[in-house]
């Protein structure tokens, strides 16, 4: 949860609090829970919705995580050159995630930080599936066509980034 917050809003003090929030909801709401329901997708649809919230009154725009791009992509540290490279890519992708729409951002830490099923996500979205895999398959476009343009990352690596 508190991964998912700080996803949405790049803030550690922010993430922290809301998710202090989530759980006071949690325990005013804890009887509205269906037995049968899995109680992971309600928990992170009120951290996402506390967290566009957040977004939402501080008129930011959400920013990504290292750890997203941390997902989508492993270079070996092994030499300073790699680290360098490294450290450049993760600035490359963190401004192309952070120009992606709020919708397109949740589906992208939801389902490569926190390794969501599509179906789950559109479970905890509340949406259909079929939202679900046109907004992932957007942000993956839209990340794609700007890494691609980005000088510090070769074209190669842009595609194997965003081929899954």
């Amino acid at each position: 949860l508190y991964r998912t917050a700080l996803g949405i809003t790049s803030d550690r003090g922010a993430a922290e609090e809301l998710l202090q929030d989530c759980f006071l909801r949690v325990y005013d709401h804890i009887d509205s829970v269906d037995g049968c329901s899995s109680l992971r997708p309600w928990l992170h649809r009120i951290i996402v919705n506390l967290s566009y919230n957040w977004a939402a009154k501080k008129r930011l725009r959400l920013v990504s995580l290292e750890e997203v791009f941390e997902r989508l992509l492993s270079v070996p540290r092994s030499s300073p050159e790699r680290a360098l490279e490294r450290e450049q890519m993760v600035q490359a992708v963190d401004e192309a995630i952070r120009a992606l729409a709020m919708p397109q951002r949740a589906v992208v830490v939801l389902f490569y930080l926190q390794g969501f099923s599509v179906a789950e996500i559109a479970h905890t979205l509340e949406c259909p599936v079929g939202t679900v895999k046109s907004r992932l398959h957007n942000a993956r476009k839209v990340l794609k066509r700007r890494l691609q343009a980005d000088s510090r990352i070769s074209t190669e690596i842009a595609y194997e980034l965003l081929s899954s």
